[in-house]
């Protein structure tokens, strides 16, 4: 493509502050796994209906689907990849693999990135509250037990940290 055509954005994914050429019709979502190498984002549906390419941006979660790349212009993406921090992995990380949050594995960077941001909303959510918020992220594999065990033992997990 020509490269008079794209456009030069600046946003900080994951803490690094990148300089990325893109077109106006690219989704975030092609950005942060084609441009960026971020590829715990899951294109699925396209449509914002899966929410297995979820993000926070600016600490929202959000499908990356359904927002264009040239639309984030100084703004600060957090992709699962960025929760682990020091080779350790962030307590929501933790909790999946503990509570068998995790089947096949192709949600799970979605909801465990909705969950974080459920969880700075909110520190102890009921069980309806956690189905309430995860309602955007689809688990083909109908694994939601553990992963509304894995959410509540999540909220313990980060609520000790912050003793």
């Amino acid at each position: 493509m020509n490269e008079q055509r794209k456009k030069l954005i600046t946003l900080t994914v994951n803490d690094e502050v990148l300089s990325i050429p893109v077109e106006s019709h690219w989704t975030l979502s092609k950005v942060l796994r084609n441009d960026c190498g971020h590829t715990g984002a899951k294109e699925a549906c396209g449509e914002g209906a899966c929410g297995a390419c979820t993000v926070l941006i600016d600490g929202v979660a959000v499908p990356s689907c359904m927002v264009l790349a040239v639309e984030q212009e100084g703004k600060v993406i957090e992709t699962v990849e960025g929760l682990s921090k020091d080779g350790k992995l962030h307590p929501i990380q933790e909790a999946w693999l503990e509570e068998y949050g995790a089947q096949c594995g192709f949600c799970s960077p979605g909801m465990i990135m909705t969950t974080k941001y459920l969880l700075s909303k909110n520190s102890d959510p009921t069980d309806d509250e956690i189905k309430e918020a995860l309602g955007g992220n689809l688990c083909i594999c109908n694994n939601y037990e553990h992963i509304i065990n894995a959410v509540r033992s999540a909220a313990k997990k980060m609520a000790k940290e912050q003793v």
